[in-house]
């Protein structure tokens, strides 16, 4: 009866063909519609999380590249601190003396890359530099009034940052003090600047500024922001700046960039931005980065609109679906080949995104050898001076014994002069030990990773550190030779050490009766070492996030020595923790897989 209707009511077959396609297209719309509006929501708020972490990223990164420039030129005061040619150029006060070390100091500028080192009495002025030959030469320039100068005398070492008066080019001033707080003979300085790493920084997207504790931009990678304020500076602030001319004739203006304290930003322009910000290693300074939004929601809005499109062509593709189930089948295959095409669209992004991750993984596993690395360099400059002192003592054993010798020599007592020769080889043999375990810790790692003994990493630990618990008086109980070989790598675990005793030593610093105990202790296929100390132990309120990166109990520790730590044992497939200490201060134990022994 229907069929006959139909046939003998023609005009009805359109319109009843056209209401599925009506509906189709109506439902297709508003599904797009709703994917749209769900789409902005949430790609706007990821967009700006996406924003928020790669501003927080690359200011660490930019962080990590600042505390790796600056280690280097740390380490150049500490140990110019030691040269006895520095003491007698201020003593004597010979004019020659002092010209010849101008060139010294110069050839050591050239080979490190420093601006300018100087060497200032204890009245202030300048005797020596190494730009003593240059038209801005500080021989003869009084620097008294400058406020690292007058630090580094009373306190022993200073870091101050400020405009050059001679060469009118902003910089970091690290100064040591030369002789006794008693009675000092005056200071070396190295003048650190930092164009070059601000040239590097404006690589990445968005802007870079570095302030002080006082909201003062000191460099930055729009130039027209340096030494402008990102808060008001009070009198008592302005008058200090003004005696110490620290930033010249500077006017310190406003900021154009305002900063807030929920982490946006607004950039010169009206230009809103999201702001990443990260502590450096330099005591109240603070690097932010700022990178604008206006791009990543223009892309998210985009990005929106596509996926309304697609949901709505989608939706549409599942309604001529069904239509196609009353009309026809090929149809059908022509949808489920777009279908098809738009599956493997996507899975060729998603194999993008993963080797993506796989590169990011690769830059990440490459910076953290970096910083360890740098911390290796790092603590080489505490350690110099403890090594130095074992050096000196056999050499100026052998040359008595070489004027021994050449006494018996005339004399004709041979077996005396043999004897007085052999005793110089061993001592020459303990000095190249000595210099060969310096040069192999300060040697980048392999990341390679087998069977080590720990006979000789702990001979390689005590060797490097070993001197430094010596002149600080401390207690250091070593265990005893005969211990097993480990999975690890030898550098990297003498450095792992070489970390967790010097953290020791600085917490008993002080304390009557200071006593750090290294024990080794064998678990089965694991080996157990452990560093504890009588120190006060650790900080209740940082327990939790010891091993995390800035984080520290001590005032000027930048607080990545245990980050190193943790991040080399976890690569020889180890732990790291902290632990109850016998000693009643704080311990952390470390445990590496248990070499196997082979037998002949």
């Amino acid at each position: 009866m229907a069929l006959n209707s139909e046939l003998q009511h023609p005009a009805n077959m359109p319109a009843r063909r056209l209401f599925p396609l009506i509906l189709a297209g109506v439902f297709s719309i508003a599904m797009g519609l709703m994917a749209w509006l769900a789409a902005s929501v949430w790609l706007e708020r990821a967009a700006r999380e996406d924003l928020r972490d790669e501003a927080r990223r690359v200011a660490t990164q930019q962080v990590r590249l600042f505390a790796s420039d600056l280690a280097q030129f740390r380490l150049l005061p500490v140990v110019l601190g030691e040269y006895n040619d520095l003491g007698e150029a201020l003593r004597q006060g010979d004019p020659a003396a002092r010209r010849r070390m101008d060139g010294k100091l110069r050839l050591l500028a050239e080979r490190t890359g420093a601006p300018v080192i100087y060497l200032i009495d204890r009245a202030g002025e300048t005797v020596s530099a190494s730009n003593a030959a240059t038209g801005e030469s500080f021989v003869g320039r009084n620097y008294r009034f400058r406020p690292y100068f007058v630090r580094a005398l009373q306190q022993g070492a200073s870091e101050y940052y400020a405009v050059g008066n001679v060469s009118g080019r902003p910089g970091l001033f690290l100064a040591r003090r030369i002789g006794s707080a008693a009675r000092p003979d005056g200071a070396i300085v190295v003048k650190v600047e930092f164009d070059k790493l601000v040239g590097i920084w404006r690589t990445d997207p968005g802007q870079t500024l570095v302030m002080d504790g006082r909201g003062i931009i000191l460099f930055a990678t729009d130039p027209d922001e340096r030494f402008r304020t990102t808060r008001p500076l009070t009198a008592a602030e302005r008058a200090a700046i003004a005696g110490a001319a620290q930033f010249g004739d500077a006017p310190l203006g406003r900021s154009r960039y305002t900063l807030s304290s929920d982490g946006s930003a607004v950039m010169p322009g009206g230009v809103r931005a999201i702001q990443g910000s990260a502590a450096m290693p330099v005591p109240g300074w603070r690097l932010v980065h700022l990178v604008p939004v206006a791009t990543a929601l223009r892309e998210a809005a985009n990005l929106a609109r596509l996926i309304g499109l697609v949901a709505a062509l989608v939706s549409g593709l599942v309604a001529a679906f069904l239509l196609w189930r009353r009309t026809r089948a090929a149809d059908a295959a022509r949808e489920r080949a777009r279908l098809e095409a738009a599956v493997a669209t996507r899975t060729a992004e998603l194999r993008a995104e993963i080797a993506e991750r796989t590169r990011s993984d690769l830059r990440f596993r490459a910076a953290r050898e970096e910083l360890a690395q740098a911390n290796r360099l790092g603590s080489l400059g505490s350690i110099t001076a403890g090594l130095a002192h074992e050096i000196n003592q056999p050499v100026a054993t052998i040359r008595t014994l070489s004027e021994n010798a050449r006494a018996h020599l005339v004399g004709g007592r041979l077996d005396r002069v043999a004897a007085n020769l052999d005793t110089a080889i061993g001592l020459t043999a303990k000095i190249g030990a000595i210099t060969q375990e310096m040069r192999r810790f300060a040697r980048r790692g392999t990341g390679t990773v087998e069977p080590v003994p720990l006979d000789a990493v702990i001979a390689g630990t005590r060797l490097l550190i070993g001197d430094q618990f010596r002149a600080a008086g401390v207690a250091l109980d070593w265990p005893a030779a005969g211990q097993p070989s480990v999975i690890a790598g030898r550098v990297r675990l003498e450095q792992v050490l070489v970390n967790l005793l010097q953290n020791a030593l600085d917490a008993v610093a002080g304390r009557d009766a200071p006593q750090v105990a290294l024990t080794i202790a064998a678990e089965g296929d694991r080996v157990a070492l452990t560093v504890a100390d009588n120190g006060p132990g650790i900080d209740p309120a940082i327990v939790d996030q010891i091993f995390e990166p800035f984080v520290t109990g001590k005032p000027e520790g930048l607080g990545l020595g245990l980050g190193i730590v943790r991040d080399i044992i976890k690569a020889f497939d180890g732990t790291v923790s902290d632990v109850p200490s016998p000693l009643g201060g704080a311990a952390f134990r470390v445990t590496v897989a248990r070499a196997r022994e082979v037998t002949p």
